[in-house]
């Protein structure tokens, strides 16, 4: 390969990384890549990692949520039943997902990206919390279909600020 083919990408790690065989030497993935802020601009791209050192660290050491940088090859499919994939040569941990520090909530709450928004949806509630995440409050979204409303009024209120 040449090494203008290889591609950088950063994005989230929005399931469990899982062994590629039964010995763990290799690990597959889903990176959630989102270049803007736009949700149709969102892809999901299966990753494979045959390193079988790089392949621990994913099967062991990642989990959802996590901001990943990764490098590699993209694999385009030979025949119509091949998927489109990613060999993954070095994987980066860019920030680490959120700690929940109540066990028995993550049972009935997730968090949800949208871009640089990070949602905390809770099943036995319908307001939906949402913060930058770079931590700060943006408000609170009285059902999850009000999400979009309220990113636009804080998009706004930073625009009119100049933040």
């Amino acid at each position: 390969m040449d090494t203008n083919d290889v591609i950088v990408l950063d994005g989230f790690l929005e399931e469990p990384s899982v062994p590629g065989d039964l010995h763990g030497s290799t690990a597959r993935f889903r990176l959630t890549v989102s270049p803007t802020d736009e949700r149709t601009d969102e892809m999901v791209l299966p990753c494979n990692v045959t390193d079988p050192a790089l392949a621990l660290a994913a099967i062991h050491d990642l989990a959802p949520g996590d901001k990943l940088r990764v490098t590699g090859h993209l694999r385009l499919p030979r025949t119509p039943d091949d998927p489109v994939w990613l060999a993954v040569s070095t994987l980066t941990v860019l920030e680490t997902a959120p700690l929940l520090t109540d066990p028995a909530a993550a049972v009935t709450a997730v968090l949800e990206r949208y871009g640089p928004y990070v949602c905390w949806l809770d099943a036995d509630i319908s307001d939906v919390e949402v913060f930058t995440d770079a931590g700060t409050w943006v408000g609170t979204a009285p059902e999850p279909n009000a999400i979009s409303k309220l990113l636009e009024a804080f998009e706004q209120r930073q625009s009119a600020s100049g933040d």
